[in-house]
């Protein structure tokens, strides 16, 4: 049985074909409607999730099938001390896949241990966030048409998002893609992204503190949220948060065909002056979730008939 507990649990050709597939699920919506006739889908969301729970209910619904589960852990056994392994257990006799989120990080592959049916990793603490990073590269891939020889300017909170520690061990993958890290030190990426992924893989990537003299190196922005809560004072985030919110003035020098992406939420880290601009895609981003979490469902589903 295949599970998806990190983007790296597929190779690039599974990457490829599950793009491939998405793109058509986007181009013939009809013919994927009743593909999931007669599945079922568990939400098992231990903390909470509004694009990532919903775009896989929708998601599995485009696709016929039905959807069960809890949006938060206060609503299922967890709160009267059941553990994962045994909530999965019990899951696995009443759904066909199960996607997880848990605030901590491996709790899916604990699960995936127990489970009797296939595991989708929907977010695990700081660690890793693979269908987020597939939506990425779907979103990547519609724009750009390659994954190869882009700049990707990541911004924001580097070290603890992990959608971003998934986005770059996935680009790392493909040919002559460099990475501009754009944070303050207090949210760097952290050391072992660069000691385990980037430095090894003679990934070429440059660390600074703004956005303004790297814009237009850029083929790709990805913005993330600045926390206030990660500062060890009030006077520290005052200093740095206004260099990390992209307006229009930010956008002057960038490329005409740069791709503006986050993950969302968004809370001011992209002003809404920004929304109009063409090159803007995060809401775009958002409905591409839904197109490679169906694909994503079909094909650990598909995978474990074949075995």
């Amino acid at each position: 049985m295949r599970h998806l507990l990190d983007t790296t649990d597929l190779s690039l050709q599974e990457i490829d074909e599950m793009i491939s597939l998405a793109m058509d699920i986007i181009n013939n919506k009809a013919k994927y409607s009743h593909i999931c006739d007669g599945k079922k889908l568990a939400t098992l969301f231990f903390e909470p999730s509004t694009r990532t729970r919903l775009s896989f209910e929708a998601a599995m619904y485009e696709l016929g099938g039905n959807v069960l589960g809890f949006s938060e852990a206060a609503s299922s056994s967890a709160s009267k001390g059941e553990s994962v392994s045994d909530t999965i257990r019990m899951v696995s006799c009443y759904a066909d896949i199960i996607a997880m989120r848990h605030p901590l990080e491996g709790a899916p592959r604990v699960a995936a241990q127990k489970s009797g049916v296939p595991i989708i990793n929907a977010g695990d603490g700081g660690h890793a966030h693979p269908t987020q990073t597939l939506t990425d590269l779907l979103t990547i891939y519609r724009e750009k048409g390659t994954f190869d020889n882009l700049t990707i300017g990541l911004c924001g909170d580097l070290k603890f998002g992990r959608t971003v520690h998934s986005l770059i061990k996935a680009m790392s993958r493909y040919k002559n893609v460099k990475f501009v890290l754009i944070s303050p030190k207090e949210l760097a990426v952290p050391d072992y992204i660069k000691t385990d992924v980037l430095i090894p893989g003679n990934i070429k990537f440059a660390e600074v503190e703004k956005m303004d003299a790297v814009m237009p190196q850029l083929d790709i922005l990805y913005m993330t949220r600045i926390q206030r809560e990660r500062f060890f004072s009030e006077d520290e985030y005052l200093k740095h948060k206004d260099a990390f919110i992209l307006d229009l003035k930010k956008l002057e020098n960038a490329k005409s065909d740069l791709t503006i992406m986050h993950p969302l939420p968004r809370v001011n880290e992209i002003a809404t002056e920004v929304d109009d601009d063409p090159r803007a895609k995060y809401f775009v981003q958002a409905l591409n979730g839904k197109y490679i979490r169906m694909a994503l469902i079909m094909t650990l589903l598909k995978w474990g008939e074949n075995e």
